[in-house]
């Protein structure tokens, strides 16, 4: 019955369709209920000033409100900070990022608390959250796929949009224009029906965004062809003062950040701030929909537009800046209006023709345009809030004009910029999203698949279990798929005390009888990422593959492992030529004394002497010899074997390096090698010279698409299967050599004028199987520093009171039995929303000379494709930085 349920709730149109609908309500109830919460508190804002001095009432509330708001967010919903459109579009894009109903209940309560204080922030980016949200949350009720749960989300905040300016088409084009660009028949059917639900039954509950007097708009706007420079003067400016505001955006956020203060204290802060000069302005500007219509209706002067659309400006930034829940489309479609008044009024002093309304809405979309780079949306925005088809021709002007100069100053999307303030970067094509969205279930099943029959006896099936490693068999009849048989099955039968099977011979009952009869299958065409969600959800372990009832194979989770390993290193089904075998043109031996090998990689002389300062620390703790490697790199049509090189200037390095593992007393092997490929060069040196650790360094960032820490390294630390220490030196200078145990003679390497400090060590630590590996090297690493001091940290969410210091408690054992350092190491939590914001943070406010990562439980380069840890620290921070990466089993 359980199986024959999940069947009949798999996803398919008809169900899309149910769940449109029910997001489409949910959503505009939503909407209307921020609008009319932020309504009532914002009127009692404004009533309450009649009452009690301005002064002290409009800083009191917003300082007050303010802190309740970020309190609400920072305790129960980190995620819903600010406008929540990044955290969507992040979502779409496959980021793990939070959405669920209890992320829209908090934005819609702190959203209506926010507004409602007298921050300048809009509610239709949090009722573009929220209906996301409400719609993810209900898509974990129904086994669905990831695509088709992307839909329904990008169909709640449709709706959301569409709810708050009662404006269905637009919440449509803002779904195919910036948040899932997907004109699939599906995408798009599910957006229209939620969008269009949404703005109905906004409209019917007065959610309206504008209360305009609609026959007002259309009497008075105009348009004729002589106004046509004016337009695209407006455009221009709109999309000058558009980028201007962007950048004003992360100037903000960057700035609160440096004031090191929790989200609560930056929201009252920035309520503080506005009430402050909300007080100061004069009445019309403390209700923010009354001065909106008087700029669209021409009533004001256009002294007073400047005077609002520079607060409005400032204010903005203020508020959003701080992390409130609160969007910029309110905030850009006044900004847009006042500007527009301002054109003009300015026009018709001068040519006597033309309509300040005209522009003043023309000048919403195009600021709009400019601060969201929906072009389109903006147009149909303020469309279907006036109707009125003379504005159609000059909003195309203006907001495509607005759109190209804003661009042109500031490339990009602001959403995109946003998520790259928090680590997160979204990118066209991710390797690993590739291999899950490009690559069928058919691609990578196990064609050749052991089954059993249904005719077969209990006894028989007993006894194939007992031969086979599976804990599963398809049964089939006739080739057919007719059900699955498991371990689990059996033990119930054995252990079962009804009479059907308790008095009967497992000779006589048949897999028929006992197997589960609508088994849980995918098609050949399944994505892998339909796959790998369908094992998730129903907790098992492979899924049969079938087709048309006929079984095909079969598919598992290793299968899956196996292609995304598989992708990420760049092998693919059609078979590639070998490269040619690296060449050693040049090498040295010493002899063989030492328990195991370090490889070191030298290329730039500048950094060769400190990582062979590290290389020797860590060789004399170890009692390891060091090769040193140089490769050559030659065209692909030269073979390494037969090419004539240079090596000269090669061997002078090496020959330094010799003299400087003499003065160390350590055994010291040196190769020069020629070869087309760099990595394929290291790796055979790693198996040629049974290589234990391998220490390189890292430029702190690369330029290749599709790599993370570049091309090179990428491929050493998937393939390499010795230890690997990746390093990245530090870019602030030190006047000092590092001296310690002898390893404080001048490097002839290079004259190294300005050398790096390794007295201050930061290491965050995790319940990883790499973290203790960066622990074991540090008795060795910290010798480089004069008065080395450690700390260990462990990054905890601001939400946990308590942290659990266990982990760096062990730690610090583990360091005591290496070496007696208990004046050295100190363990201290720190809180942050992600591990890379916290350890960055603490590099930046308390000086630390030296990050040591160990790599992540899931691997080094699966956490950095996702936007994590190591790549993000290491190129986030000026000082220096090492990743240690356990060795792999063969």
């Amino acid at each position: 019955m359980n199986q024959r349920f999940r069947t009949w709730w798999q996803p398919r149109r008809g169900l899309a369709i149910a769940e449109a609908c029910i997001i489409g309500l949910v959503a505009a109830l939503s909407a209307v209920f921020l609008k009319v919460g932020s309504g009532w508190l914002g009127t009692w804002r404004v009533h309450t000033t009649h009452l009690l001095p301005t002064w002290l009432v409009l800083p009191a509330i917003g300082l007050v409100l303010g802190f309740l708001a970020g309190w609400l967010v920072d305790r129960l919903a980190p995620e819903a900070s600010g406008s929540g459109i990044p955290q969507v579009k992040a979502s779409l894009a496959n980021v793990p990022v939070t959405l669920s109903w209890r992320v829209a209940g908090v934005k819609l309560l702190s959203a209506i608390i926010a507004i409602g204080s007298g921050m300048t922030l809009g509610r239709q980016g949090p009722t573009v959250q929220v209906g996301a949200g409400l719609a993810a949350g209900m898509s974990r009720w129904v086994p669905t796929s990831p695509d088709h749960r992307r839909q329904m989300i990008a169909a709640g905040a449709g709706a959301g949009l569409a709810a708050a300016f009662n404006a269905p088409i637009a919440g449509v084009l803002f779904i195919v224009e910036e948040l899932l660009q997907d004109l699939s028949g599906l995408t798009l059917g599910t957006a229209i029906i939620a969008s269009f639900i949404g703005g109905v039954i906004s409209r019917l509950l007065g959610g309206g965004s504008l209360d305009l007097n609609l026959q007002l708009v259309k009497s008075s706007s105009q348009f004729s062809i002589p106004e046509i420079p004016f337009f695209i003067l407006l455009g221009i400016l709109a999309g000058l003062f558009g980028a201007l505001f962007n950048r004003g955006i992360i100037f903000s956020i960057k700035f609160y950040r440096r004031l090191h203060i929790s989200l609560p204290w930056r929201v009252a802060l920035a309520g503080f701030i506005s009430g402050v000069v909300v007080a100061m302005l004069p009445p019309s500007f403390r209700d923010n929909t009354g001065l909106r219509e008087s700029l669209i209706t021409g009533d004001s002067h256009p002294s007073v537009a400047a005077i609002a659309f520079a607060a409005q400006f400032i204010l903005t930034l203020i508020a959003f800046g701080s992390g409130a829940p609160g969007g910029l489309f309110s905030p850009s479609l006044i900004l847009g209006s006042c500007l527009g008044h301002i054109i003009g009024v300015s026009e018709l002093y001068i040519t006597g023709v033309g309509s300040p309304t005209t522009y003043a809405l023309a000048g919403m979309g195009g600021f709009f345009s400019a601060v969201s780079k929906v072009p389109i949306t903006a147009i149909v925005i303020v469309f279907e809030m006036t109707t009125d088809f003379n504005l159609v021709l000059p909003l195309m002007i203006v907001s495509v004009a607005a759109y190209l100069v804003a661009d042109k100053v500031m490339p990009g999307s602001l959403y995109e910029k946003l998520l790259e303030l928090k680590g997160i970067t979204l990118t066209k094509e991710v390797a690993m999203e590739g291999a899950l969205t490009k690559l069928t279930a058919k691609d990578v099943m196990q064609k050749r698949v052991e089954t059993l029959d249904a005719e077969m006896s209990l006894e028989e099936a007993m006894q194939a279990f007992a031969r086979s490693h599976h804990r599963g068999f398809p049964v089939v009849e006739d080739s057919k798929l007719v059900g699955i048989v498991t371990q689990s099955d059996l033990l119930k039968i054995r252990e079962s005390t009804n009479h059907t099977f308790r008095d009967r011979n497992l000779a006589d009952i048949f897999l028929k009888e006992i197997m589960t009869s609508v088994p849980m299958t995918v098609s050949p065409i399944h994505t892998l990422s339909n796959v790998l969600y369908l094992l998730d959800r129903h907790q098992i372990s492979r899924l049969p593959v079938v087709d048309r009832r006929k079984l095909i194979g079969i598919i598992t989770r290793a299968d899956i492992i196996r292609a995304e390993a598989d992708h990420l290193n760049g092998e693919n089904a059609t078979p590639k030529l070998r490269p040619e075998p690296s060449y050693i043109v040049y090498q040295t031996r010493s002899p063989s004394t030492g328990r195991g090998r370090l490889l070191v990689p030298v290329a730039n002389p500048e950094t060769a002497g400190v990582l062979l300062q590290m290389a020797a620390a860590i060789a004399r703790d170890r009692h390891y010899e060091i090769d040193c490697v140089q490769v050559m790199l030659i065209p692909r049509h030269s073979s390494p074997s037969e090419t004539q090189v240079r090596t000269a200037k090669s061997r002078r390095l090496l020959r330094q390096a010799e003299v400087l593992a003499k003065k160390w007393k350590i055994p010291l092997h040196t190769q020069i090698r020629v070869t087309h490929d760099v990595a394929q060069a290291i790796l055979e040196t790693i198996n040629e010279q049974h290589i234990d650790l391998i220490l390189m360094g890292w430029k702190g960032n690369t330029s290749t698409p599709g790599r993370i820490f570049g091309s090179v390294v990428d491929t050493i630390i998937r393939q390499a299967t010795c230890e690997v220490v990746l390093v990245k030196l530090g870019t602030t200078p030190h006047s000092k050599l590092p001296t310690q145990h002898g390893l404080n003679a001048p490097l002839p390497l290079t004259e190294l004028s300005t050398q790096h400090s390794f007295n201050r060590w930061l290491v965050p630590v995790a319940g990883g199987p790499n973290s203790p590996l960066a622990i074991k090297l540090l008795p060795a690493l910290i010798t480089l520093g004069n008065d080395p001091k450690i700390r260990l940290t462990q990054v905890f969410k601001p939400s946990e009171l308590k942290p659990d210091m266990s982990i760096s408690e062990q730690a610090i054992r583990r360091l005591m039995r290496r070496r007696k350092l208990s004046n050295t190491v100190i363990a201290l939590p720190v809180q942050a929303n992600s591990v890379a914001e916290g350890v960055i943070n603490l590099v930046e406010t308390e000086g630390y000379d030296v990050v040591v990562l160990g790599a992540s439980r899931e691997g080094l380069l699966q956490q950095a494709i996702q936007g994590n840890i190591p790549e993000a620290i290491a190129s986030g921070v000026e000082s220096t930085v090492i990743l240690v990466r356990g060795a792999i089993q063969k």
